[in-house]
């Protein structure tokens, strides 16, 4: 099971999770990447824990003011990206060229969807993964696996229908090991996990309690 925690715009201090998340994922054997905000993508993969980018651009150098170059978070240290995110969605031949962008800077890459059709839709675009995350549920306290069990089988049957080398991940409303557990129970080899990290007074026993049942 691979754990990403994006820290969104949230704040809290990237350094004591990342360094959480490495020592948990150094004792559980469990993969636990972390998604900081584009300015401290350095400072998080100089603690060794796994890092990856919240968004890259459909664009290479040039006049792109203001862009996120996937070539210059790969040099900050990042090995991964998520692309359109609920949060910072785009069109559709938009995603094509930010996975195509992030190929070519060597990142793995992760496209969000919200619900199975569009996990089609982007498997087909042949990212590294895709990850299932009905909006209405971002942010609270209700996992996808629980609330609609359903949209995580159907996604990663869409998902399979257009290419079974594209992994699923479930994401909206983590929380809690039981969470994760249900989640690989209902095949999804991953899930995104945001505010259950970020916003807990301790981060790292947030992250163990995910890991425990795994």
């Amino acid at each position: 099971m691979f754990i990403l925690v994006n820290l969104k715009a949230y704040p809290c201090d990237p350094i004591e999770v990342a360094t959480a998340a490495r020592d948990v994922s150094d004792a559980s054997g469990v993969t636990v990447a972390v998604s900081p905000q584009a300015a401290d993508i350095t400072r998080v993969a100089d603690t060794g824990v796994e890092t990856w980018a919240q968004h890259v651009d459909p664009n290479g150098h040039g006049s792109h003011t203001g862009s996120t170059l996937a070539e210059s978070v790969a040099e900050a240290g990042a090995v991964g990206t998520l692309i359109n995110h609920s949060e910072k969605r785009l069109k559709l031949a938009d995603i094509d060229a930010a996975v195509r962008s992030a190929e070519r800077a060597g990142l793995e890459t992760c496209v969000c969807a919200n619900n199975p059709t569009q996990i089609g839709a982007a498997a087909a675009l042949g990212p590294d993964s895709v990850a299932v995350e009905p909006p209405e549920l971002i942010g609270g306290n209700v996992s996808v696996a629980t609330a609609d069990p359903g949209i995580v089988e159907d996604a990663v049957d869409a998902a399979a229908a257009v290419d079974t080398d594209v992994a699923v991940y479930c994401g909206a409303g983590i929380s809690s090991g039981d969470d994760v557990a249900t989640a690989g129970e209902l095949g999804a080899t991953g899930i995104l996990l945001a505010s259950g990290v970020a916003k807990a007074d301790d981060p790292r026993a947030a992250l163990e309690s995910l890991v425990e049942p795994l």
